[in-house]
C-alpha cells in the first residue's frame, strides 16, 4: 500500500464528494480527479491519498493528486502571483486588459493588437512595465501568464536582434 498525506490547516475546510472542494479565507477551489485505483479520504485533520497497488504509474498518480490538493489549499490561503515584464527596444508596447482578454498594442509596430486570453478567475493588472497575474487556482494563473507570454512570440525575425516581448520574470508561491 502506498499513500501520501496532506495536512489541513485550521482556517481551511475540505469536502470530498466525487470531487475535492477546498474552502478558505480567499475563496473556494474545486477539482474532479480521474482516480482509477487511487482513493482519497479525510481523517482527523488530514487528507490521505492512497492506493493498494505498488505500480510506478499508480504511485506517480498518488503523488500528483496529493500535490494538486496541497496547491488548492495554498491557493485558498495565500493565492498565487506571477510577474511578467514588458520589454521593448524598437516599438513602445502598450498593454490593456478588457474583460477576459489582454490586448498587446504596437508589438513590433504591428497595426493589429495581439490578444491573450485570461483563464478562469485569474486577475490581471498592468503597472507601468510590469503585468501582475494573480488568483487562487495555480493552473488558471499559470496558464494566463503563459498565454500572455505566448501572444508575444516572434516568428519571422532574428531572436538575437528582436528581444522585445512580455516575459515571465517571477512567481510568488
Amino acid at each position: 500500500m502506498f499513500s501520501k498525506e496532506v495536512k489541513i490547516p485550521e482556517d481551511v475546510k475540505v469536502e470530498i464528494d466525487g470531487e475535492v472542494k477546498v474552502i478558505g479565507p480567499k475563496g473556494e477551489n474545486k477539482r474532479k480527479f480521474d482516480l482509477g485505483e487511487v482513493k482519497i479520504e479525510k481523517t482527523n485533520g488530514k487528507i490521505r491519498v492512497f492506493s493498494e497497488s505498488e505500480r510506478r504509474k499508480v504511485k506517480a498518480k498518488v503523488g500528483a493528486i496529493a500535490a494538486h490538493i496541497r496547491n488548492m489549499i495554498k491557493g485558498v490561503r495565500e493565492g498565487f502571483v506571477y510577474r511578467l515584464k514588458i520589454v521593448y527596444s524598437h516599438f513602445p508596447i502598450s498593454v490593456k486588459v478588457e474583460g477576459n482578454k489582454v490586448f498587446i498594442h504596437n508589438f513590433l509596430g504591428e497595426k493589429e493588437p495581439r490578444v491573450a486570453e485570461i483563464v478562469g478567475r485569474a486577475q490581471v493588472k498592468v503597472e507601468k512595465d510590469e503585468i501582475i497575474v494573480s488568483g487562487i487556482d495555480i493552473d488558471e494563473v499559470g496558464q494566463t501568464a503563459g498565454n500572455i507570454e505566448l501572444a508575444c512570440k516572434i516568428k519571422a525575425r532574428d531572436r538575437k536582434v528582436f528581444q522585445d516581448g512580455i516575459w515571465i520574470v517571477g512567481r510568488e508561491k
